[in-house]
């Protein structure tokens, strides 16, 4: 919401307060203000020209040359190279030595030959935004009215004197999408009073102009049509439109400009049909029918559906109610008589139809948040007044309303001491009471009880603790001691859990992997790739997602983190390892809610080590990403209990995957992303892994112990294995650690070798094994004996034979 402060001055009274300090107490209030733009800051020497004389440039086929009274004894020259500059018109000028945004400073200059001394500026030119610029005037200099002075302050004159406020909103606060909103709330601030609009109409003639009939009074409770005839179509003052333009909004034309101005003083959306276009003297609302189409204001033609509701005669639908007015009732330059239409919609139906359609306008956002209803007779009251005033109309007697609202308003209590038990002050009844009347809140006090009626304009007041936080944010947050909570006091510490998902990250981060923090939103099409489990599961649709792309609940971790590799590999980041920890979430059938689930997943590619001066270089490949995990189960302690089995998983590549289990229990898995994935992602050749951290830590973690250094010395003993092809070394490994009993110390894979010298579907897998007593030195028959043990268990279990 973007707030006059010269507009606001009208409500309330800013004397002594500068626009900067009034951003400060409405943020100190609750509502932040992301901005202050000062209007006319870096501008400098901008005055009213009268153009006396427009001719060719000799030179120049797009240049004019004009002579320019700028209200000093001599006229100057000034090249323009705008093509709607004309003699006889009233001009923005920058004098030599003007100063214009961006510190762009006007100096006396020569173009083709012909001296320039100033410049006819457009509104641009003096840092209006291009799309709040009228049509006429967006692609050339802007002609000021004929009264206005030469010579006069041009800033003045366009109401640029100004500092616009950026309140940044939050969905609750709806009450301040509108200028007298705004005004409340400062008014409050402030403690001063609110002055509303006078709105005084004459009018004549009577009210059977047409009859409005409402078909669901559920969706529509409030509507009402009033006819001003005779208008005469044309720009609107300068001061409206300066207004509509600090606001955001591009003025079009005084009867549509009206419309869009109370939007902005009263928060009401209000419509105006040409009443001869409309041609009926029937308004019906009702829900459109199956593929009705219309095509409205923007000249897209839209498909509408029943849940949709329309303004209809009884021909045709003529707007979408809430959302956009249709073209074929469209206010022009030859419109004489105007209906104007105010309603109440409801803001869910209209949020639906704007979802639909994808189609979002300033009424459409106040409808959905929420207007209020006390205003929809005062606003149209209010345009009907403006149409007279400045489109010359006469106003016909009378509203036709339809009018099905209950007005009931609230009431909502609170007493002192909830206020002060939850705030942690010492507030009194009398600053209670008196917070309550700045914020022109009627309240019914009873000893320390107050009983609030709620107005219409403040539909965010429900519960108790909606006063509460008016009486924090008026009494002002920065009063409220700070205090140490009291009672048993507890020393805070991280549950088993997160201290040691702690550790993991950090021994990550400490192997060289970089977190990651991706969406839990996805795609349809990624959800189910790359998951753990899925079974029964279905993916978690949001209702209103911002986009397909983030529409549904992930199922895994992976999908983003290539989505992350790719974005680096894109930027020539071309070794990228990256890991993350993040809830992934799945329904299985029948279940309301999500299970929501935190796992560990890793992505890297390109290069491991790369030391260009001694010559190393390791690219990432499955064993080194092995290693990684592996160093991270011994870090917590679980390495006796995790094993590898090869497994073939969709998106993977089938001969380098594995299956990750501790205690023969499946947690996740490791593996290369399959070829024709990595190309459909557009990267090189990359590892990812997946873990499930409930599975893992809900494994009973082994103490870590630590061992004095040994005073007596180990025995290694090597041996080579041919074994069968299909033999993993993983389970022969295991093996030896199981045979090897309390002398073996250590036992390691050190080779392997398949070549032309093995037998067909034979493998050598070379082992180095350590052997150790702490109490004492082993002797050669003792390891020999063990060794032997060793020997014959792996003979046995995997029919192993020692390489000659």
């Amino acid at each position: 919401m973007f707030v006059s402060t010269k507009w606001l001055q009208e409500y309330v009274d800013l004397s002594g307060v500068t626009p900067e300090e009034l951003a400060k107490l409405i943020t100190k209030a609750g509502i932040e203000v992301e901005g202050v733009n000062n209007l006319s800051d870096g501008i400098k020497n901008v005055v009213v020209g009268y153009v006396m004389e427009r001719e060719q440039h000799p030179e120049a086929d797009k240049l004019s040359k004009c002579t320019v009274d700028v209200g000093e004894e001599q006229p100057v020259q000034i090249i323009c190279g705008a093509p709607n500059v004309a003699k006889g018109q009233k001009v923005i000028v920058a004098k030599i030595g003007a100063v214009l945004p961006g510190n762009f400073k006007i100096k006396k200059a020569k173009l083709r030959g012909e001296v320039s001394e100033g410049m006819i500026c457009s509104l641009q030119e003096l840092g209006v935004e291009g799309k709040v610029v009228g049509k006429e005037f967006s692609n050339g200099i802007f002609v000021l009215p004929n009264d206005a002075e030469v010579g006069a302050d041009a800033l003045e004159v366009l109401h640029r004197d100004d500092a616009v406020l950026e309140l940044g909103l939050t969905p609750n606060r709806a009450d301040c999408l509108n200028m007298i909103g705004v005004a409340y709330e400062v008014a409050a601030i402030l403690d001063k009073d609110v002055k509303l609009p006078a709105v005084a109409t004459e009018e004549s003639g009577s009210a059977d102009f047409i009859n409005v009939s409402v078909e669901s009074k559920e969706d529509a409770p409030y509507y009402s049509a009033k006819l001003v005839k005779g208008v005469k179509v044309g720009p609107s003052p300068l001061w409206m439109q300066a207004r509509l333009m600090s606001a955001g909004i591009r003025p079009i034309n005084n009867i549509v400009d009206i419309t869009n101005y109370i939007l902005i003083e009263y928060g009401q959306p209000l419509h105006a049909f040409d009443n001869n276009k409309l041609n009926s003297k029937q308004i019906i609302v009702r829900h459109a029918k199956s593929n009705e189409k219309i095509t409205t204001l923007d000249g897209e033609e839209r498909t509408l559906q029943p849940h949709h509701l329309v303004i209809a005669t009884e021909k045709e639908a003529v707007a979408i109610a809430g959302v956009m007015g249709g073209q074929s009732t469209e206010v022009d330059e030859n419109t004489v008589d105007v209906l104007i239409e105010s309603a109440v919609f409801k803001g869910q139906t209209v949020r639906q139809t704007s979802k639909d359609l994808g189609l979002r306008s300033e009424s459409s956002a106040r409808f959905e948040k929420g207007i209020d209803p006390s205003r929809t007779y005062s606003a149209s009251e209010r345009a009907a007044q403006l149409m007279a005033e400045l489109a010359g109309g006469t106003v016909v007697e009378g509203t036709v309303v339809a009018n099905h609202i209950v007005n009931e308003a609230p009431e909502v209590s609170v007493s002192v001491n909830k206020i002060n038990n939850v705030l942690g002050t010492s507030i009194d009844a009398d600053t209670v009471k008196d917070i309550f009347r700045r914020l022109r809140l009627e309240a019914k006090q009873d000893g320390e009880l107050f009983t609030v009626t709620v107005p219409s304009r403040r539909g965010d007041i429900t519960i108790e603790e909606d006063l509460v936080e008016e009486v924090g944010r008026m009494y002002g947050y920065d009063h409220i001691p700070a205090t140490l909570p009291t009672g048993v006091a507890s020393r805070g510490q991280l549950t088993v859990y997160q201290a040691k998902r702690r550790r993991a990250r950090q021994f990550l981060q400490h192997a060289g992997l970089f977190e990651a923090v991706t969406y839990s939103l996805t795609s349809n099409s990624k959800v189910k790739r790359f998951a753990l489990e899925t079974g029964d599961a279905k993916p978690v649709r949001l209702s209103l997602p911002m986009s397909e792309e983030r529409s549904e609940l992930r199922f895994s971790l992976v999908p983003h983190l290539l989505d992350a590799v790719a974005y680096n590999v894109a930027r020539k980041e071309e070794n990228v390892q990256l890991f993350e920890t993040g809830s992934v979430f799945l329904t299985l059938e029948n279940n309301e809610l999500p299970r929501e689930e935190e796992y560990l997943a890793g992505a890297l590619t390109g290069a491991w080590l790369q030391h260009a001066w001694q010559g190393e270089k390791k690219a990432v490949d499955f064993y080194v990403v092995k290693g990684v995990i592996d160093g991270l189960f011994n870090e917590l302690g679980l390495s006796d209990k995790i094993s590898y089995v090869a497994s073939k998983k969709e998106d993977l590549h089938p001969g380098r995957t594995a299956s990750i289990l501790v205690n023969n229990e499946e947690i996740g898995f490791i593996g290369q992303v399959h070829p024709v994935t990595q190309k459909e992602w557009d990267i090189k050749e990359t590892y990812v892994f997946q873990l499930s951290l409930a599975k893992l830590f809900n494994t009973e973690i082994d103490d870590i112990l630590y061992n004095a250094i040994p005073r007596f010395p180990a025995m290694n003993r090597d041996m080579a294995l041919v074994v069968d092809s299909t033999v993993f070394a993983g389970d022969i490994l295991s093996t030896i650690r199981q045979a090897g009993g309390k002398l073996l110390k250590e036992a390691i894979i050190f080779d392997l070798y398949e070549g032309d010298k093995m037998e067909a579907g034979k493998k050598s897998v070379a082992f180095s094994l350590t052997y150790f007593d702490p109490e004492r030195t082993l002797t050669d028959e003792e390891v020999t004996k063990a060794h032997q043990k060793v020997l014959k268990a792996v003979e046995e279990t995997h029919s192993a034979q020692l390489r000659g």
